[in-house]
């Protein structure tokens, strides 16, 4: 029976949730706060956690870094009021994945949470190998950053796994699906943009700093690739 750490304060809520998802076949339980969220998600190593952001003391952006900082790779859902692009991107930034807007129906989250359990936990995601270069851009896993023309990019933890992913095989398209299965480890659904959101955050930071290349390329109605192309020329692709 796989186990569900539920970490909200809404007492009504937690029950609710604990219930359906005991309903579903899970063995859930919930506390209300993230010092006490955090410390089960370390030692008791739950196949899922379900995290509200507004919590008391510990809030749950700082449970997200501090349970990837630690290397923890329980599935993350977070369910939240905050229902903003800004808020939704920025957990799976930091290391969420998967996102619900309250109010939402608790068939979904049920759906959500036996999505993550398949799934299961992340692997460490800290790469080691050489540091890939093409042209003034350089691509260095040791440090987990890129560097235009020698300035840091100053790419967060999840644009650089995007960048470094496409580095891996330059100049072939990896499709948004393949790239959000190997990122963020869930399949494409109807209107989902995460891809699109971080690839032009990539090329703000990336090509838009470079005076001589792009470097992030759209195969439309594919996905994207990384190839360098001067800028001005035919070949170029822009979001």
């Amino acid at each position: 029976m796989a186990k569900v750490l539920i970490i909200e304060d809404d007492e009504i809520i937690a029950s609710g949730m604990a219930r359906h998802l005991t309903a579903a076949g899970f063995d859930a339980v919930a506390v209300a706060n993230g010092e006490t969220g955090l410390a089960r998600l370390r030692y008791e190593q739950p196949d899922v956690c379900v995290l509200d952001l507004m919590l008391p003391g510990l809030d749950g952006w700082r449970v997200i870094e501090r349970a990837r900082g630690e290397g923890i790779g329980t599935p993350i859902v977070v369910v939240s009021a905050r229902g903003t692009e800004h808020d939704r991107v920025h957990a799976l930034e930091i290391g969420a994945d998967d996102y619900l807007v309250k109010p939402f129906s608790m068939k979904e989250l049920v759906a959500r949470v036996q999505a993550a359990s398949r799934r299961g936990a992340r692997p460490a995601e800290v790469q080691r190998g050489d540091a890939i270069e093409l042209e003034e851009l350089r691509i260095d896993p040791r440090e987990v950053q890129a560097y235009v023309a020698g300035e840091s990019a100053e790419l967060t933890p999840t644009e650089f796994r995007l960048l470094y992913t496409l580095a891996l095989e330059p100049g072939r398209v990896a499709t948004r699906d393949e790239l959000l299965q190997k990122i963020w480890g869930r399949r494409e659904t109807h209107r989902d943009r995460t891809v699109d959101v971080f690839v032009r955050r990539l090329r703000d930071k990336i090509d838009r700093r470079s005076t001589r290349h792009t470097f992030i390329q759209t195969r439309y109605g594919v996905g994207y690739r990384l190839e360098p192309m001067t800028k001005g020329g035919a070949s170029a692709s822009s979001a």
